[in-house]
């Protein structure tokens, strides 16, 4: 279990890493969930990248998440598709813009954009479209990684922007170059990609924050229970029918 406790103490240092340094911004970006649903609006989740994509279904239909989250969950980069073809398609310039608009996004939603580097096409336009429709922009994505990916890597948008440069609210994920943080003695690629993890962390933190704050206010927001769980399936059907016309995916 060497490699294993390893991986364990490199992914703690990155949650208090997030701790130590974006703490604001998340209690930020909670502060703006919870407005939203205070408001009965939609919170949509975007990770336009293959494995970016846990991060947004992370926020959705999870046991214990906000039922207020619709995962942008488009076919086009998904793993399921093809892992090389949605790298393809990540570096496609435009194709964020048009999935914006085949959810219908618009003026006053919110928009929680995830990607571990922030960099690629798909992620840029989709923030880029997001601003110019006049959506809110929450963006997760690694500054550092970011900041030490050269202008000319094939993976940039065009106009060799950053997520964190373009979004309303940026959220530091601090992940370094390459994702994977673990060496192996006489292997030469790291092993041990921590993004996702890193991810999830910030996400639920917003989610939880968020729920806090409405109950606060002496608001309930639906939260889901696991179908899994006695009395899941009763639980969240007192509410499915308020959801199910509003949330694509549901």
């Amino acid at each position: 279990m060497k490699y294993a406790l390893e991986y364990y103490e490199k992914v703690k240092v990155y949650m208090d890493k997030v701790i130590e340094t974006e703490s604001a911004n998340i209690m930020k970006a909670a502060d703006v969930v919870a407005h939203h649903i205070k408001e009965d609006k939609i919170v949509y989740a975007y990770g336009p990248g293959g494995h970016s994509n846990l991060a947004s279904q992370e926020l959705f239909f999870r046991a214990g998440g906000l039922m207020h989250v619709s995962a942008i969950l488009d076919e086009g980069t998904l793993l399921s598709g093809g892992a090389l073809r949605s790298m393809a398609i990540e570096r496609t310039p435009g194709y964020g813009k048009i999935v914006l608009h085949d959810y219908g996004l618009q003026t006053g939603d919110l928009l929680i954009i995830i990607n571990a580097y922030g960099i690629n096409a798909a992620t840029i336009d989709a923030a880029l479209e997001a601003k110019r429709l006049g959506v809110k922009t929450i963006g997760v994505s690694s500054k550092q990684h970011a900041l030490d990916t050269p202008e000319g890597h094939p993976a940039r948008h065009p106009s060799k922007q950053n997520l964190h440069d373009v979004v309303d609210l940026a959220i530091d994920s601090k992940v370094d170059v390459g994702d994977a943080v673990i060496e192996i003695e006489n292997l030469e690629q790291k092993v041990g990609a921590v993004s996702t993890f890193v991810n999830a962390f910030i996400l639920n933190s917003i989610a939880m924050e968020a729920t806090a704050k409405l109950v606060e206010q002496g608001i309930q927001p639906p939260i889901w229970k696991s179908g899994n769980a006695t009395g899941g399936d009763e639980w969240n059907n007192q509410f499915i029918s308020h959801f199910k016309h509003k949330i694509r995916k549901l």
